[in-house]
C-alpha cells in the first residue's frame, strides 16, 4: 500500500506535500536509482504548490481536513508514478489500475496472469488478477465507438472501460438500447455491464449573463487553460462553446479574441487566439492556483473544477477515456468525474494538484443535488493545435537551449506531447513513459523518474 503509516518524523515533508511511498525500491522493471537528489513524483508534479483556494473546495466536497488533502493529493502524484512504471513491466497482461481511500493511501494495479501478483506488490500496490486486459477493454469499446457513429445513441448516451469492474459499461436509460449497440458492435457479453441510469447528458453552455467569455456577443462558457502557440496568446477552451471564426470578449465585455479551431461532437476540444491586450498567465480564474504541467491524474484521484458558474467544485475521476452522448451527437475521449457542473461552467479548467487535466464538456445533475460531469483531457488539445500550456516555471533542471553546447541531445523534446509507453532518447539513453504529459523545461527524462523510466 502507499503511505500507510505516516511517522511523525516525515510530518513537516507531508506538509509540504513530499510524502514517500512504500515499495518504491521493489523490481517491476525497475531502474536502480543513482541519486539520492532525483526529485519524488509529488516535487516533479509540485503537489506543495496547490492553492489554498483549491485545497479548501477539496476539503469541503471530499470531506477532508488540510493534511488529509495534502496527503491525498502527494499520495496520488506517487502512485501515477508507480503505476506507470507497472504498466511498462507487465505489458500486455496490465489490465488498468486505481488508487481509494480517503488519502488515496492504497493503489490497485490489475492483471491477467496471477504471475505477475509478487512484482505488483513490490512496489507497494495491491494486486487483482482478472479476466480481460486493458488493451482487450480498450479494443471493445472502440468498436462500440464505432458502432454508435451510425447510431442514434440518445438512450444509451455513456459507455466507458471501468477498470474496477473489468468491464465495458455502457450506462442506459433502456437496457434494450444498450444491448443493441453493444450487439451492433460484436461486443462479446462477456466484456459488458449495462448499468440502468436516467442520466441525460447535456453540453454546459447557457445564454446567460455573467463572468468568463462570451461567444459572439450571446452564449458564455467559461476559460479553460490559457495556452501559447508561439508568440500567439489564448486559451484552450470546450469545442461546443464556439465554431472557428467565433469571436470572444471577456467578462468585462472588452474584445478579446476569435476561435481558432474546433471540433465537436466527435471530441469537446478548441482554442481561442487572444487579442494583444490580453496575457496568458498560469492562473485557474485569478484565484492562485497555479498551473505547473498536465500529467494526467490515475483512477480514483482527486480532480477539481472552477467554472464561472458555480466556482471550485471537487471529486473523483471515475473513468478515462470514456464515450457519452448529448443531443448533438457523441463525443469520445473524454473523462467521466463525480464533480458537479452546470450551465456556464462549460470550458472551465479541471485540475489534479497543480496538474492540468481538461476542460469541462458536460454532465447531468447539477451543484445542489450532485452531479457527474465529463471534461474533454488537455494533452489530446494541446497535441492536436500545437499549443503550449502556460506553466508556473521550469522543473527541477534546464537544459538549455536546443544547440547549446552543453545540449545532451536526442528525440525528447520540450512541448511536445507524450503518452504512456511513448519512447525517447537523451544523453545517449532511452527512456519510456510512464504517464502523459506535455514536457516542459526541466523535466527531461533523468530528472523526473515520475515521468520516465530508462529502459
Amino acid at each position: 500500500m502507499l503511505q500507510r503509516h505516516l511517522r511523525a518524523a516525515c510530518a513537516a515533508a507531508a506538509a509540504a506535500g513530499a510524502l514517500l511511498v512504500a515499495g518504491l525500491s521493489g523490481s517491476a522493471s525497475a531502474q536502480p536509482s543513482t541519486s539520492p537528489a532525483l526529485p519524488t513524483a509529488a516535487e516533479t508534479l509540485r503537489t506543495a504548490d496547490t492553492s489554498p483556494a483549491l485545497l479548501g473546495a477539496l476539503q469541503r466536497d471530499l470531506g477532508l481536513d488540510r493534511r488529509q488533502a495534502q496527503r491525498r493529493l502527494a499520495n496520488e502524484a506517487e502512485a501515477g508514478s508507480v503505476a506507470g512504471r507497472l504498466r511498462a513491466g507487465l505489458g500486455e497482461d496490465f489490465a488498468g489500475a486505481w488508487v481509494r481511500g480517503a488519502e488515496s493511501d492504497t493503489l490497485t494495479v490489475a492483471t491477467t496472469d496471477p504471475a505477475d501478483v509478487p512484482a505488483i506488490r513490490a512496489r507497494g500496490a495491491d494486486a487483482v488478477v482478472v479476466d480481460h486486459s486493458l488493451a482487450e477493454l480498450d479494443a471493445a469499446k472502440d468498436r462500440v465507438d464505432r458502432a454508435a457513429a451510425h447510431r442514434v445513441t440518445t438512450a444509451s448516451p455513456v459507455w466507458y472501460v471501468d477498470v474496477r469492474s473489468n468491464t465495458l459499461v455502457v450506462q442506459a436509460i433502456r437496457a434494450d438500447a444498450a444491448r443493441s449497440l453493444l450487439a451492433a458492435a460484436r461486443v462479446d457479453a462477456s466484456l459488458a455491464r449495462i448499468v440502468k441510469s436516467a442520466e441525460h447528458p447535456r453540453p454546459l453552455y447557457d445564454l446567460r449573463g455573467g463572468d468568463a467569455y462570451y461567444i459572439d456577443n450571446s452564449s458564455r462558457c467559461s476559460i479553460g487553460f490559457p495556452v501559447t502557440r508561439g508568440t500567439q496568446q489564448g486559451f484552450a477552451t470546450a469545442g461546443h462553446c464556439g465554431r472557428a471564426g467565433s469571436s470572444t470578449t471577456g467578462s468585462n465585455r472588452v474584445a478579446q479574441g476569435t476561435f481558432q479551431a474546433s471540433v465537436f461532437p466527435g471530441n469537446d476540444m478548441a482554442w481561442v487566439a487572444a487579442g494583444a491586450n490580453w496575457t496568458a498567465t498560469p492562473y485557474v480564474n485569478g484565484s492562485g492556483v497555479q498551473v505547473a504541467g498536465s500529467a494526467q491524474a490515475p483512477v480514483g484521484s482527486s480532480v477539481c473544477r472552477s467554472g464561472s458558474t458555480t466556482g471550485w467544485h471537487c471529486g473523483t475521476v471515475q473513468q478515462l477515456n470514456t464515450s457519452v452522448t448529448y443531443q448533438e451527437g457523441t463525443v469520445t475521449g473524454v473523462t467521466r468525474t463525480s464533480v458537479c457542473a452546470e450551465p456556464g461552467d462549460s470550458g472551465g479548467s479541471f485540475i489534479s494538484g497543480s496538474q492540468a487535466q481538461g476542460v469541462t464538456s458536460g454532465g447531468s445533475g447539477n451543484c445542489t443535488s450532485g452531479g457527474t460531469t465529463f471534461f474533454q483531457p488537455v494533452n489530446p488539445i494541446l497535441q492536436s493545435y500545437g499549443l503550449t500550456l502556460k506553466t508556473t516555471g521550469s522543473g527541477p533542471g534546464d537544459p538549455g537551449d536546443p544547440g547549446d553546447p552543453g545540449d545532451p541531445g536526442g528525440t525528447w523534446s520540450a512541448g511536445t506531447v507524450y503518452q504512456a509507453g511513448d519512447t525517447v532518447t537523451y544523453g545517449g539513453a532511452s527512456y519510456r513513459c510512464l504517464q502523459g504529459h506535455q514536457a516542459q523545461p526541466g523535466w527531461e527524462p533523468p530528472n523526473t523518474p515520475a515521468l520516465w523510466q530508462r529502459v
